[in-house]
């Protein structure tokens, strides 16, 4: 597994598997698969309804805790400051865990502020090891800094090859924010596996055009957390970094950058 290392010295695994719209007896399935192929970082959130039957996945995997990386978000519906202190216990109490590796604010909510004072609260205390924001744009960032005490961890994005935001990227870079991807296959916004330019970079090194995608990513530093609920999907994920693409197919793969949002967030 590759790593980012985050403000604060924590280690993020740069793939891990994301749990939207995965619930249920088949989705703690899923879950437990992905732990026994060797994902350790899972992402969830108070929205995806799920919270509860990641922890349970998390303890019948009887995998140590300090090996796992749990990955969960607060929502709207604990936008101030005293609902997001009662959403993190919430949360807690659901993922069945005495701490969370990384808690993010959702969405750009007007009281995200307020909301973030419990994280930073909940973080030195020691239930939180690192906090962050999800869905922000680079102006939304910036005016955030202004009004926080500890620079956001991560940064959740919508990102792949087809608005990578590279740019967001570098801003976050520059005060020290990691961006990490959802979304990564577009969720069926455009047919990424039949890509001409994805198929032909990975059919020279034996590779899919899904691996194709999430690599080029990686390899610029951007973390990803695609969902599958196919074993051997999963599989075919978490192999994506056992190769490197050049500098040419870098610049390749970036011509397909359409320069905005498949799901409106612009």
């Amino acid at each position: 597994m590759e790593y980012l290392t985050l403000n604060n010295g924590v280690q993020l695994p740069m793939l891990g598997y994301g749990t939207w719209n995965v619930r249920g007896e088949s989705g703690k399935a899923a879950v437990l698969t992905a732990l026994e192929l060797g994902y350790r970082l899972i992402d969830t959130a108070q929205m995806y309804q799920n919270e509860e039957m990641v922890g349970q996945a998390v303890r019948e995997s009887g995998l140590p805790r300090r090996e796992l990386f749990l990955t969960t978000k607060l929502y709207s519906t604990c936008a101030d400051y005293p609902k997001a202190k009662t959403g993190i216990e919430q949360s807690l109490n659901a993922l069945q865990t005495d701490y969370i590796d990384l808690l993010l604010i959702h969405e750009p909510y007007d009281t995200a502020p307020e909301m973030y004072r419990a994280l930073e609260e909940a973080c030195a205390a020691g239930k939180i090891r690192a906090i962050g924001i999800s869905n922000f744009s680079a102006g939304e960032y910036e005016a955030f800094l202004q009004t926080c005490h500890i620079i956001p961890a991560v940064n959740q994005v919508e990102s792949h090859v087809y608005h990578p935001r590279l740019a967001l990227q570098q801003t976050l870079d520059r005060h020290g924010t990691r961006m990490q991807s959802w979304a990564p296959f577009t969720e069926g916004r455009r047919n990424l596996f039949a890509d001409p330019v994805l198929t032909a970079i990975g059919r020279h090194y034996g590779r899919t055009a899904a691996q194709v995608a999430l690599r080029y990513l990686t390899q610029n530093g951007i973390a990803v957390i695609p969902k599958s609920v196919h074993r051997e999907r999963m599989e075919e994920n978490l192999q994506s970094l056992g190769f490197s693409l050049t500098p040419q197919d870098l610049e390749t793969i970036k011509t397909l950058d359409e320069g905005r949002s498949l799901f409106g967030w612009d």
